[in-house]
């Protein structure tokens, strides 16, 4: 175990006052700026790093390095970012280091190699723009710690390259003894998977097939379409060419996006109740100020509004945002942020502060986004004539209507957010097909089934879909078959997310008909022991 005395730790971190400061640094943002166990002893000295955890900035002039009370020569210091080398001494406003928001800068020194397991005091003094001088001073120790597995191949500047990669799949052969036969092969540019997977390596080839067409009366999604599905899963993909058949003798499913938003919930923590509720107070007076901040960093988010939530001394604030066409997961961060550090700038008495502290429910199932709405809250309704259900369902309106109020029962017992059957297969099969976070299936699988005898004895059903988080722009969505299979759909590119949000909730609903068919009918097991077996 490692002796606590030797531990990194920040000592003191402080702000000089620019004479004309732009923006204000709260202290607590301050802290994080120099990097706690980044010190080390290299070739001709040593190095650390600070990371800018606000807003992009350049930095316009070093003016002090102390390492243990010793002042360095600021040409024997170079700061590195990103390929570039600058002396401190050379970095001014005509030549400035960009100093961009979650970027490190490394600072190199020449110096004496420092003892390990000791702590150093490290003190800098730097001009930055837009924050004014910097002035912090810290505490950290230089602990080595060895590597001991073998490294995967990577080229910092070139890690898309073929060569690279070819060196990736010949260590993955070499340290598993598996040959990759299928894996290599790919049919685009590893170039263009920059931003979406670090080490590219290959491709994994998930089975791809088309149900529909499905026919969409929607205000967005309006005719037939031909939906593409990814799934190991047999009869997954028969099931919901079923359930669109049924559809369409309906005369389609009627789609409507009745709620759109995104969000993020920073905590902050106080000294005692009061203040946390002083701060509530704060912030409704300040809302105009705290909006222009959190849409200072996008040309397209919105922000909605701030929920409050209290409990103890804590004070949980959920930033709702509009976010066009893309999900918004990234964009909503960077704006809640912004305002955040503008918040902390400006309000004395918080203690601490958390980004985020699962209020949000970030890839997570919950009840907030089943009544509150994350992503796009969807209602699909369709009737199924008596008729249609009994010649090609093999049931009736009644006996499907008992099915899913027997069923809400058995959710509400088991706590579920979902008391429909199976949303979360439409949402994997179109996610991984359409390039979605796989992961938000977590939440946009919720869903609200609900079943009627209408007065003719036909059958009404609907699905709300009250957290669909889906993009049609950014992210994977610009990977080639991803692409492709949103052009497919009529649904890439921006100005389309709200249609594809129509199409989505609409494939759920033909799934839940097909399955709620089956099990009324005691087709389910059948049918899988027909498509699904291979074994």
């Amino acid at each position: 175990m490692r002796n606590p005395t030797t531990e990194p730790r920040l000592v003191s971190i402080s702000r000089i006052a620019d004479p004309k400061p732009q923006v204000a640094i709260s202290p607590l943002i301050m802290k994080k700026i120099y990097c706690i166990g980044s010190l080390k002893n290299v070739e001709d000295g040593v190095s650390f790093t600070i990371k800018n955890p606000m807003k992009d900035g350049v930095i316009t002039g070093v003016s002090n390095l102390c390492i243990n009370g010793l002042e360095i020569c600021l040409n024997d210091v170079v700061l590195g970012y990103n390929g570039t080398r600058l002396k401190a001494a050379e970095i001014s406003q005509d030549q400035p280091l960009k100093f961009p928001m979650g970027q490190d800068v490394m600072f190199h020194a020449r110096s004496i190699a420092l003892a390990k397991n000791t702590e150093h005091r490290i003190a800098i003094s730097c001009e930055t723009e837009p924050y004014g001088v910097i002035d912090l001073e810290a505490a950290d120790s230089v602990i080595e710690t060895r590597e001991t597995r073998k490294k995967i191949p990577c080229d910092k500047q070139n890690n898309y390259d073929m060569d690279i990669i070819r060196q990736r799949q010949e260590f993955v052969e070499q340290y598993t003894g598996v040959a990759l036969h299928h894996i290599k092969h790919h049919s685009f540019d590893p170039a263009v998977t920059r931003g979406n997977i670090e080490n590219f390596t290959g491709v994994a080839q998930v089975p791809m097939g088309f149900a529909g067409p499905l026919r969409v009366n929607g205000e967005h999604a309006k005719g037939d379409f031909l939906i593409p599905l990814c799934t190991s899963e047999g009869t997954l993909v028969a099931s919901y060419n079923r359930g669109m058949k049924i559809i369409n003798m309906c005369g389609g499913v009627t789609t409507t996006v009745v709620e759109d938003q995104m969000q993020r919930a920073p905590a902050f923590v106080f000294d005692s109740a009061r203040e946390a509720r002083d701060f509530v107070l704060w912030i409704d007076e300040h809302m105009d100020e705290i909006r222009g901040q959190a849409e200072s960093c996008s040309k397209v988010a919105r922000l909605l509004n701030i929920e409050r939530y209290m409990a103890s001394k804590f004070v949980y604030l959920r930033f709702n945002y509009f976010t066009g066409d893309a999900a918004g997961q990234n964009m909503v961060s960077i704006g809640t942020f912004t305002a955040c550090t503008w918040i902390l700038s400006r309000v004395n008495t918080i203690r601490h502060f958390y980004m985020d502290a699962n209020i949000t429910t970030d890839k997570k199932a919950s009840l907030i986004n089943t009544l509150k709405t994350r992503g796009k809250r969807v209602v699909g309704e369709i009737i199924i004539p008596r008729e249609v259900m009994i010649q090609h369902m093999r049931t009736d309106p009644e006996t499907l209507d008992h099915l899913c109020r027997v069923g809400a029962i058995g959710s509400f017992m088991s706590g579920a957010t979902n008391n429909g059957l199976h949303a979360a297969n439409a949402l994997a099969a179109l996610f991984m097909a359409t390039g979605q976070d796989v992961a938000n299936i977590a939440e946009s699988s919720a869903g609200i089934m609900y079943t009627e005898i209408t007065k003719d004895g036909d059958l009404y059903g609907s699905l709300t879909l009250p957290s669909l988080i889906v993009a049609t722009y950014g992210g994977g969505t610009g990977l080639p078959t991803q692409k492709e299979c949103l052009e497919v759909l009529g649904c890439y590119g921006q100005g389309k997310v709200m249609k594809f949000a129509e199409i989505v909730c609409a494939v759920a609903i033909a799934g839940e008909i097909s399955l709620a068919g089956a099990l009324s009918s005691l087709d389910w097991v059948t049918s899988h022991e027909r498509f699904g077996k291979n074994r």
